[in-house]
């Protein structure tokens, strides 16, 4: 071999390297997230998350743990999500395909007889006589990606199957603290049921103390009336608040795929206090690009669409593929397996859009324009995360502080009332009083209660906030 045919293929492998290596459109580049550098916010904590953490154990709660492992083993939205990204996958492994060969096997016999007035008749025959044609071979085929069109619509799908994960992650999340908001919910509809039960018993108490001292000459109809409609208007309280329990019990069951009822014999073990939250973990708030499946998810879609740009711009040059074909073809299908019946062709085939009707400049300012909005919807889906932080760090901050302060509510309206009862006793108060006594503690009740759910409940907000703990 002589030294110039030696350079030249040395020249013409180089050639193809480079080509081999080259991807049109611009490559993708993370974008960075504006969020500011530390939290504010005094129920907090700034050291960082542990990924793999059971945020529920902060609740003290076995049962809230229990439901939560069920949600993630059962829950039908879940395993839509787990489906749905391997259809990603799936169709990643179709794009991919299209990197390598195809190779086909095909055989065919027919008997036939053409025109004698015709077309050039293949058998030699002119027509005079029909004939039989047997042929065998495998073909290949293989598009040379030179301009990395194939590559960037990998690239493009990879994308897509990461943002298929994300939305499985984000389910993740919000199934669980779903699931969490119902349980604890269900907490507190309890706790108002058990409340106004013994609010309840106190009314009736009062209304046959008074009817008695009606007997006695020392108390009205009217005083008599007062006690029993504070007696009816506490039980028409009781009903609504067992319906509520009953659609929460059912809510859960619907999360665990469970039929309605299904989890009533579980959940009688629910706790019955509200023990004192820790301070939240929040980590940094450059970690909160990390966490958050709609971040991570709005980056892969700004990866997709950029190499989307790459696909637009590569449909502008030729595609060149290498086809190939061998087998056997005879007359006789006797004669089909020998060396003289044997056929191939092999070479390259090449495409060149010339005149597409301004179709293909339209397509990549198209790409453009989407590679444009999921840049704006990464910007806009940061902003939001970090608004949704901060409400959910105020949200729990005041409603700590409701609950401390409505804890004093409670004792002072809750001796308020005994020393009413008492003296209403003793005769030295009115009926009023003590119904007006019983009226207050009941609301301050009841607002403490809602207020402990409320604040558990925004704890767990905080979590979906910050992408979970987990």
């Amino acid at each position: 071999m002589s030294a110039i045919t030696v350079f030249r293929t040395f020249v013409a492998a180089t050639l193809c390297t480079a080509l081999a290596a080259c991807a049109m459109g611009p490559d993708f580049v993370r974008p960075e997230a504006e969020l500011p550098g530390h939290w504010r916010g005094g129920a907090v904590a700034g050291n960082a998350i542990d990924q793999d953490a059971a945020w529920w154990a902060g609740f003290d709660d076995p049962l809230l743990g229990q439901l939560a492992h069920q949600v993630l083993a059962a829950n039908l939205d879940l395993q839509l999500a787990a489906n749905r990204v391997q259809q990603s996958r799936t169709a990643r492994g179709i794009t991919a395909a299209d990197r390598l060969p195809s190779v086909s096997a095909s055989a065919s016999g027919v008997r036939a007889r053409n025109s004698e007035v015709g077309l050039n008749d293949p058998s030699g025959n002119g027509g005079r006589d029909d004939y039989g044609l047997f042929q065998a071979g495998i073909g290949l085929g293989w598009e040379l990606d030179l301009w990395g069109r194939v590559r960037r619509q990998v690239e493009a799908a990879d994308a897509r199957v990461q943002m298929a994960e994300e939305d499985a992650h984000a389910v993740r999340i919000a199934l669980l603290a779903e699931t969490a908001r119902d349980y604890l919910q269900l907490r507190a509809t309890r706790q108002l049921l058990a409340i106004t039960e013994d609010n309840l018993s106190i009314a009736h108490d009062i209304k046959r103390l008074t009817e008695a001292r009606q007997k006695q000459g020392v108390a009205s109809t009217l005083q008599v009336s007062s006690a029993a409609a504070q007696v009816a208007s506490l039980q028409a309280r009781i009903a609504p608040l067992r319906h509520r329990e009953s659609q929460l019990r059912n809510a859960l069951a619907f999360l665990l795929a469970q039929p309605p009822q299904a989890l009533d014999a579980q959940l009688q073990d629910a706790r019955r206090d509200w023990p004192a939250l820790p301070a939240v973990a929040v980590g940094l708030p450059s970690e909160l690009a990390e966490r958050r499946p709609d971040i991570r998810r709005a980056e892969a879609a700004l990866h997709a669409a950029t190499a989307g740009i790459g696909v637009a711009k590569a449909s502008f040059l030729p595609r060149i593929t290498l086809n190939g074909d061998a087998g056997f073809q005879a007359k006789q299908l006797d004669d089909l397996d020998g060396w003289n019946a044997h056929r191939f062709s092999i070479g390259p085939s090449i495409s060149l859009p010339i005149f597409q009707g301004g179709r293909l400049k339209a397509n990549l300012a198209l790409s453009r324009l989407q590679q444009q909005q999921s840049a704006l919807q990464f910007r806009r889906t940061v902003l939001q995360a970090w608004h949704e932080v901060d409400d959910a760090m105020d949200g729990y901050s005041a409603e700590q502080q409701r609950t401390v302060r409505l804890h004093v509510a409670v004792d002072e309206s809750e001796t308020a009332l005994g020393a009413a009862r008492r003296q209403y006793q003793a005769g030295v108060v009115d009926m009023l009083d003590v119904l007006t006594t019983q009226r207050i503690a009941l609301d301050n009740q009841a607002a403490l209660a809602n207020s402990q759910a409320a604040a558990a409940i925004a704890r767990v907000e905080l979590y979906r906030a910050l992408g979970g703990g987990w």
